[in-house]
């Protein structure tokens, strides 16, 4: 992928996206940098918080409104949001080959369920691999440029986009008889669904994996949980997975999500993941 961490330190990260070098905060990192602020002048954005979740980009040079980033020959636009995001996460790329390797390696029709499927890169994989996916967010503006991303992909990849909460989606697919084979999800710690539903993870993951149960397929092949800033560790979540489809079989993996330098070879924990896998 054209993305590299380059340094990190003091609570910001310098990273190059594309052609493009990227200076952005992250609270968790305490320590120093390892580049000298020469190198850290030579950004091309930087971003600055002006409160708890939003900020702007101070743009040094000119920067399009969306620019082609690629993974193992997959396209996506990256774009500078309100909230320090680009839509992209590079630390899930192993989730990505992860999802198109066994997708690929059934030879049979695969129907995926991607909830809080943001800009849908993990849903452009599963689709990639010959999958048929159901992509579900409850933000409008992510659905759409989710739809971007797989129009720039040229292909007529089978993904149907649901503007949705996660909890009524499923439930109206369990009344509906609708069967999956794989579930993807990055659940968030809080937030909102389309119509002011509230999501809070401590209370509401449970329920979410209470119907992602009934929606799994009799020849399931793996549940993904990606999670940032739940304040919780990999093994809450593998525990958790454990509850709900340890009796299938298969194995529960688990870790963190990971960056590496380019500059010291430190590692950046971004976030953590577990996954059920026959």
């Amino acid at each position: 992928m054209n993305y590299e961490l380059i340094d990190s330190g003091e609570g910001r990260r310098l990273e190059k996206w594309g052609g493009y070098l990227l200076d952005r905060p992250d609270p968790q990192i305490i320590w120093k940098k390892s580049l000298s602020p020469e190198e850290w002048e030579k950004v091309d954005a930087y971003f600055k918080r002006i409160s708890e979740d939003k900020g702007i980009w101070d743009i040094k040079t000119k920067i399009p409104e969306k620019w082609e980033l690629a993974h193992s020959d997959v396209k996506f636009f990256a774009k500078l949001s309100p909230f320090k995001h680009t839509g992209i996460f590079p630390e899930q790329s192993t989730q990505w080959d992860y999802i198109y390797e066994n997708v690929k390696a059934e030879k049979r029709e695969v129907k995926v369920l991607n909830l809080f499927a943001y800009t849908g890169i993990a849903s452009l994989f599963a689709a990639k691999a010959g999958a048929s996916v159901t992509h579900v967010d409850a933000s409008r503006p992510a659905v759409t440029w989710a739809n971007e991303n797989r129009a720039l992909n040229d292909e007529n990849w089978p993904i149907r986009w649901i503007i949705d909460d996660a909890i009524k989606f499923t439930a109206r697919e369990i009344k509906r008889g609708v069967k999956y084979d794989a579930i993807i999800m990055d659940p968030p710690a809080y937030g909102h669904g389309p119509t002011g539903e509230v999501w809070d993870f401590n209370s509401d993951f449970p329920k979410l994996l209470t119907n992602c149960k009934e929606l799994l397929s009799e020849n399931p092949l793996f549940v993904i949980i990606n999670a940032y800033a739940i304040s919780s560790s990999s093994i809450t979540l593998a525990n958790t997975l454990n509850d709900y489809f340890g009796k299938l079989g298969g194995k529960i993996e688990n870790g963190e999500l990971t960056l590496k330098e380019s500059s010291g070879g430190r590692l950046l924990s971004t976030g953590i993941w577990a996954r059920w896998s026959k």
